[in-house]
């Protein structure tokens, strides 16, 4: 039996009092994103701010060649959007769904209205920015110092702290992509992974068999990123599993 949706299956949405929350619900658009959907090419301007609940978007950077490589990630704790009330307009990053699920969607004009009010909303919205800022910083910091099995391990923990499951369907080419590495490369990790009974692959699929030796295998950018999340935005957490509480 499936879960309805609901926006509370955000954090954000789940965090905003009922009063800032009532302005936004009536304008909230459940919408499908299917993986590959491009929501936002670089140097693009999104028309709606989305706020996943299943879904996780990759915000990537693409090269004039046409590699790729990941920044961050987007989920269901935080919002894809964040040029419409930071005053940019545009982002030189792509976003892209890399795991297809559901999100809300909302007007920009009505998210950038809702922050210039100078309350909570835009409170949690600067904070949201933070945290994300510093997994971008992390990101980058990972992908120039760590092997390429520790950025594996830190990708994959990251993905499944946003799902209801520990199993994901992703390629390696995908996932080579994300990482902004060979495709060999990404083999060769997972080989070793599933070799340690961490992970098992199978044609596009990976199952974490054992996540406290895959917490084994990660590098610190992992816990860094996770701590900053839970320390700009653990009342958010909170609320939102008082939300979902049936």
């Amino acid at each position: 039996m499936s879960v309805p949706h609901r926006p509370d299956q955000n954090y954000l949405l789940a965090a905003m009092p009922a009063a800032e929350f009532e302005r936004l619900a009536s304008h909230l658009e459940l919408v499908a994103m299917p993986v590959g959907n491009v929501l936002c090419e670089s140097g693009g301007q999104l028309q709606h701010a989305y706020f996943p609940t299943t879904a996780i978007v990759s915000l990537q950077y693409v090269m004039e060649n046409g590699a790729s490589a990941e920044i961050a990630g987007v989920g269901n704790e935080g919002v894809l959007g964040i040029s419409l009330f930071m005053g940019g307009d545009t982002t030189p990053s792509r976003a892209l769904v890399q795991t297809g699920g559901h999100g809300y969607r909302l007007k920009a004009a009505l998210l950038l209205q809702e922050f210039n009010r100078a309350g909570i909303v835009q409170r949690l919205l600067l904070r949201y920015t933070q945290a994300l800022l510093t997994q971008m910083s992390m990101t980058a910091a990972c992908n120039r110092h760590h092997s390429v099995e520790q950025q594996l391990s830190r990708w994959l923990l990251s993905t499944l702290d946003r799902l209801p499951t520990n199993e994901l369907t992703m390629t390696q080419e995908l996932i080579a992509s994300m990482l902004g590495v060979r495709r060999e490369g990404v083999t060769e990790a997972a080989g070793k992974l599933q070799q340690s009974g961490i992970i098992s692959y199978r044609r596009g699929h990976i199952t974490v068999l054992d996540r406290s030796g895959l917490n084994a295998h990660v590098c610190e950018c992992y816990d860094v990123v996770r701590k900053e999340f839970d320390r700009l935005l653990c009342d958010l957490r909170n609320r939102h599993d008082l939300a979902n509480v049936t």
